[in-house]
């Protein structure tokens, strides 16, 4: 499947000056640290994006059915789904430095699983495999950003997912059109940077106190502080609605193009997705100022509009309207996303910040990828393409319509003494 845009950490103005930034010890500077942390979130969601532009290479050469691709798109986000219960706290007490590095060697080792791929059981396990290792590492490279700068750590925790999803999309895409064994290619390029970031990991130091405890957080947990718990309440119709919206990108938007084309040509299946990232993150970089409330109302509305566009291409058989789709129900992802999990990390503890990404992933995935295997069933056991894109696109407008109306009954409220600003 593309694992879409998927892992943006908040990004939140808080007014109260924090403390200041605690130097570190030799070894990288601050500043190269900031950006290999950053790194690794591009190019984890890249290498998680890649394989969508494969997906009718792997069909031809192995003969799955439409229902095979959503499974392994399912898989994925169930094995984020278990690393982020059994590690997503791990960091808080362990240290972002040694679950990033094991996290790195993994996903680089993935890239070996996917490149010596001889048929679908080697794809699911690869997937599994890199499920694990993304999930692991989103608490902690999320956190770890906003330990070494607050302010540049929320840009980069906003738009380096978007990125990396639109980078690796378009450029798998761009491969497997114009360049030789692109099932091997994408993979070498990506397992190459991946090593590449281990070796850098290895002289960055720690950029939080290590605690007590690390054992007990393997123990799964699905728990929030209790100054998080009624923003969470609030705010899971946000994400389950802007979740959907990229299962049904990433699990239905590559078919669609091709149908709509009458192409099999692999780069349109894969600009699709990096349309709707490269949208939701410029989104983000727009109207990040705003407050959480603000941003999920414009989200919410416009990720309404952006699918009934799509809707309308399905109808007319128009491939550029549903490009046209693609970038405005981007940007309410971005916005409805973003919207959505700033108003739920801004009360938590730091201490306790990893556990909270990590909680507000599980509702993600759980969006993102039980529709997205329903959907392959509908287009395998129902109706075909055509009417389960319609029911599934339908489905997320009144997910979107949902939080839309509950961010305008619920009324905005100060947290923790810190004001969000407008």
């Amino acid at each position: 499947m593309p694992t879409p845009a998927v892992l943006p950490v908040p990004f939140f103005r808080v007014q109260q000056p924090g403390p200041a930034a605690r130097p570190l010890p030799a070894g990288l500077s601050r500043t190269a640290a900031f950006y290999l942390y950053a790194s690794i979130i591009v190019f984890f969601l890249a290498g998680s994006s890649a394989p969508t532009s494969l997906y009718g290479t792997y069909q031809a050469r192995w003969g799955f059915s439409p229902v095979t691709v959503t499974v392994v798109f399912g898989v994925y986000a169930l094995a984020v789904l278990v690393a982020l219960l059994v590690f997503g706290r791990l960091s808080d007490h362990l240290g972002r430095r040694p679950v990033l590095l094991i996290a790195t060697l993994v996903q680089a080792f993935t890239m070996l699983l996917f490149a010596t791929a001889q048929g679908v059981d080697t794809l699911i396990a690869a997937r599994v495999v890199q499920g694990l290792s993304t999930g692991a590492a989103a608490g902690a490279v999320g956190a770890g950003l906003l330990d070494l700068d607050r302010a540049k750590g929320a840009v980069a925790n906003a738009v380096g997912p978007m990125l990396g999803t639109a980078t690796g999309a378009l450029a798998s895409g761009l491969m497997v059109t114009y360049l030789p064994a692109p099932t091997i290619l994408v993979y070498a390029v990506l397992g190459a940077i991946f090593v590449a970031q281990a070796i850098g990991l290895r002289a960055v130091r720690e950029s939080t106190t290590p605690r007590p405890g690390a054992l007990a957080t393997l123990r799964p947990r699905f728990n929030l502080p209790a100054q998080s718990r009624a923003a969470m309440a609030l705010a899971v119709p946000a994400l389950v609605a802007a979740w959907s919206l990229v299962g049904f990108y990433g699990s239905l938007g590559p078919a669609l193009v091709r149908y709509l084309l009458r192409s099999n040509s692999a780069a349109p299946g894969g600009l699709v997705l990096a349309v709707l990232a490269a949208s939701g993150a410029l989104a983000v970089m727009v109207s990040h100022r705003r407050s959480p409330r603000f941003m999920t109302l414009v989200g919410a509305t416009t990720l309404m509009a952006g699918v009934a566009i799509t809707l309308v291409a399905i109808s007319r058989a128009s491939a550029t309207v549903l490009f046209i789709g693609a970038v405005v129900a981007g940007a309410g992802f971005g916005n409805t996303f973003q919207g959505a999990i700033r108003s739920v990390i801004l009360p938590a503890p730091a201490s306790e910040r990893a556990g909270v990404l990590s909680v507000l992933y599980v509702v993600a995935y759980l969006a993102m990828g039980s529709p997205a295997v329903l959907a392959g069933l509908g287009v395998v056991h129902g109706g075909g393409l055509l009417p389960t894109a319609r029911t599934y696109g339908l489905a997320v407008i009144a997910l979107a319509a949902v939080a839309l109306i509950g961010t305008l009954l619920r009324r905005p409220v100060e947290s923790n003494g810190h004001r969000i600003s407008n």
